[in-house]
């Protein structure tokens, strides 16, 4: 199946909510479909692109003029198996959340702490999204996809992919080049739970124990009661990212704020909680008009119904400059914006 439109509304394609229209947009769910597409709309070229997943990591701060393709490629299948792991390969357009159930319910693990993060499958290696102390690269085989500019299909390595914190290969060399189609992911049949994290031990024991669905549970557990549903309450989960800052800084922090958690990142860095300084900076609860901060987690920007992108976005600022004021660290999005 094929779309192709124009001026197209792309409320219902962020978790935001937010109001914007691209200027052309082309969904597929073909790996074919799209170079077919390319080669009869030869003036995409001199446009602005957008690969858009799931929408749950944007900010739409005005509409998008130029071209927005989505892969909803569907489809989960196993394409390996030996004594120890099990291979998936997943479609781009798969719903993230659904295919973690999916691996839970099979008993196949690793990702099981990635429960009820929002977006599509072809968006997890992009973002290298995490959780709870688990990375999705460490369980990526392979992504497979379309290159922009061979105008070839191109399968590249997990190994290669340059995972790092919230980043990977896909956000520089191969940034607006590369066009997830699928995803194979390696995961394990005997299961090492990551569990260290936070609460997260207390909660699966209270479920009875290192089992794959108490673990899960105890995550969305978790999750429901710090994050709003984007169904519910617009919002892109994690707005910035928890920024790694030298180990001298850190010192001098710790010792001006005892009570600032601080967590060790290798090679004399140190990760802080940025949702614990925004909310040292009195934002947790924040509202104006419709654009505000979550009540139960600082790091989320929420949309309460009808705040525009370009609100949000100053509220984001403003964040970002009370931190850099008050902690001299600076605060880096984790959330792209779109349209400014």
């Amino acid at each position: 199946m094929i779309r192709f439109s124009e001026n197209f509304s792309l409320k219902s394609y962020n978790t935001f909510g937010l109001e914007a229209k691209a200027r052309f947009f082309f969904e597929f769910t073909e790996p074919e479909d799209l170079p077919y597409f390319l080669a009869n709309f030869p003036d995409w070229e001199k446009l602005p692109l957008l690969l858009l997943g799931g929408g749950s990591n944007l900010l739409f701060v005005g509409d998008f003029e130029g071209l927005v393709l989505h892969a909803n490629v569907p489809g989960i299948k196993q394409v390996r198996e030996d004594r120890n792991h099990v291979w998936l390969e997943v479609g781009a357009g798969e719903n993230w959340d659904r295919f973690v159930g999916y691996c839970v319910h099979n008993w196949y693990g690793g990702i099981e702490n990635l429960s009820l993060i929002p977006g599509n499958v072809g968006s997890a290696p992009v973002q290298n999204i995490g959780a709870y102390g688990v990375e999705v690269g460490d369980y990526i085989d392979t992504v497979k996809g379309f290159d922009l500019k061979t105008f070839e299909g191109y399968e590249i390595a997990g190994s290669e992919c340059q995972f790092a914190y919230r980043d990977s290969i896909f956000k520089n060399q191969l940034k607006d080049r590369f066009v997830v189609t699928s995803v194979v992911f390696r995961l394990d049949k005997f299961i090492e739970y990551k569990l260290d994290y936070g609460d997260l031990r207390a909660e699966v024991e209270k479920r009875g124990g290192e089992k794959i669905h108490y673990v899960r549970d105890a995550v969305v557990a978790i999750r429901e009661s710090k994050l709003p549903d984007p169904e519910k309450v617009g919002n892109a989960g994690s707005f910035f990212k928890n920024p790694v800052i030298e180990q001298d800084l850190a010192d001098k922090l710790k010792s001006e704020f005892p009570a600032m958690p601080v967590y060790s990142a290798g090679e004399g860095k140190t990760k802080l909680a940025a949702g614990w300084l925004i909310d040292q900076c009195g934002w947790k609860g924040y509202r104006d008009g419709d654009a505000g901060v979550h009540s139960q987690q600082a790091l989320v920007l929420v949309n309460y119904g009808l705040a525009t992108g370009q609100e949000i976005y100053q509220l984001a600022m403003k964040i970002k400059d009370s931190v850099q004021d008050r902690f001299g660290v600076e605060l880096e999005p984790e959330v792209n914006f779109i349209g400014c």
